[in-house]
């Protein structure tokens, strides 16, 4: 059964893989889904080896899948917060105030 779960985690590696080029135009895949497949993946094989077999890998590929995809989802809100913040600072370099601030001058 280790070995069936090893073929097939191998096989869905290398059809990811490939998958890739065989493509002329491509979207990038979200960081939640990355995160998901990652954790899916991870969570079938420690699933199977740890919960003797096929229901153990469901049911940690379904785990990893679920973690996978929160951390993904955290990655990105924290990637999206790294890019507002340095749009602010730019902005602030070139115009001395930052973006939408009300600015008064003085008469």
């Amino acid at each position: 059964m280790k070995k069936l779960i090893a073929y097939t985690g191998i096989i869905i590696a290398l059809l990811l893989f490939t998958g890739n080029f065989a493509q002329a135009q491509h979207k990038k895949i979200s960081s939640q889904g990355q995160g998901a497949i990652i954790g899916g993946a991870g969570g079938a094989v420690v699933g199977g080896l740890v919960g003797h077999g096929v229901g153990g890998a469901l049911i940690g590929g379904a785990i990893g899948a679920g973690g996978g995809y929160i951390i993904g989802n955290e990655h990105r809100k924290h990637a999206e917060k790294q890019r507002r913040i340095a749009y602010r600072e730019a902005y602030y370099r070139k115009h001395h105030h930052y973006p939408n601030a009300y600015v008064y001058k003085r008469k």
